[in-house]
């Protein structure tokens, strides 16, 4: 292609020249067109990369969102885990401790040096190596809490094995047969009297039941007195069993056994009735330890479920009026 000539005119000469660029400016022109296409290019590189991934970016996110979704699932394990854990411990320390009169195991043994807890924001930036340090550790304090719990029921189990007229000895049935729990009428602590429509301590559980229903000893014993009490329990028996327990079993219609005499968990010591202070059959149930009434409703772990026991602890909560 034939290169186009151009030409000015000269107001000196009064003559068309041609026209002539210097090489400078040719130089400036050929630079300013490369900087303005580095700086569009720059441009769209910026955009490109700030909104658009490429297929390794694509893969990346990919990964890191399956990374973060099991992470998720991993810290959810672990809550789960760390609960169920925590909840042993309790009823380890508070339960089955307290049973055997066996001091609680400290959270300094229970945890070592790390009482840390898995917090989510705080492996938020991580990197995966640290992440993965992170989890592991808490996962390795959990094992080691779980092997302590572990030694610590080895102590128990060797507890039972030389403890067996304790455990007899301990309170831990109802007393009237009540599967479904349909009996449970009063709970432990402040309750309408019924006579005087008062709030006044109630100390014991009600348990309703029809007249002549069989009455059992919740433990092992020696039966303490077997006496009639017109203003209060009634025709009433109380046990004696040892290592500082004792229960009382009020409104008895009959009574069975007389002071003196030893019973086992489960043997019939009366019938339900209604005498002494009482607006209706049922069998008023104490719960004595070391001289001090507490509430019975702790004492019922050999016939009730974890279900069935949270469910006694509801019925038993509802203010209402006592039978006595």
């Amino acid at each position: 292609m034939k290169r186009i000539k151009k030409y000015y005119y000269n107001t000196t000469t009064h003559r068309f020249e041609k026209l002539i660029v210097p090489l400078r400016t040719k130089l400036l022109r050929v630079l300013g067109f490369l900087s303005s296409s580095l700086v569009t290019a720059l441009i769209i590189v910026a955009i490109a990369f700030r909104f658009l991934d490429s297929p390794k970016e694509k893969r990346m996110r990919g990964d890191m969102q399956t990374m973060y979704e099991k992470y998720g699932l991993l810290q959810k394990e672990i809550n789960d885990l760390n609960k169920n854990i925590t909840e042993l411990e309790d009823r380890d320390n508070n339960v089955y401790r307290s049973i055997f009169e066996s001091a609680p195991l400290p959270d300094s043994v229970r945890h070592g040096k790390n009482y840390s807890k898995i917090d989510p924001a705080k492996f938020a930036y991580l990197s995966s190596d640290d992440l993965a340090e992170q989890v592991t550790g808490q996962l390795e304090d959990l094992r080691g809490r779980v092997q302590i719990q572990s030694k610590s029921y080895d102590t128990l189990q060797h507890l039972v094995q030389t403890k067996e007229q304790m455990l007899a000895s301990i309170p831990a049935i109802q007393p009237i047969s009540n599967k479904d729990l349909s009996h449970m009428a009063s709970g432990f602590g402040y309750r309408i009297d019924p006579i005087y429509k008062t709030p006044k301590m109630h100390t014991g559980l009600d348990f309703a039941a029809a007249l002549g229903t069989p009455i059992y000893a919740t433990a092992d014993g020696t039966i303490v007195s077997t006496s009639y009490d017109d203003g209060g329990y009634g025709n009433h028996v109380v046990i004696n069993h040892g290592y500082g327990y004792g229960t009382l079993y009020g409104h008895m219609i009959k009574i069975k056994v007389h002071p003196g005499e030893k019973v086992k968990r489960g043997q019939v010591i009366g019938w339900v009735g209604s005498t002494g202070k009482s607006t209706g059959p049922h069998c008023h149930y104490e719960v004595i330890r070391n001289g001090q009434k507490i509430d019975p409703i702790h004492y019922f772990f050999n016939d009730l479920s974890a279900t069935d026991y949270e469910r006694m602890i509801r019925m038993a909560g509802s203010t209402n009026q006592s039978f006595d």
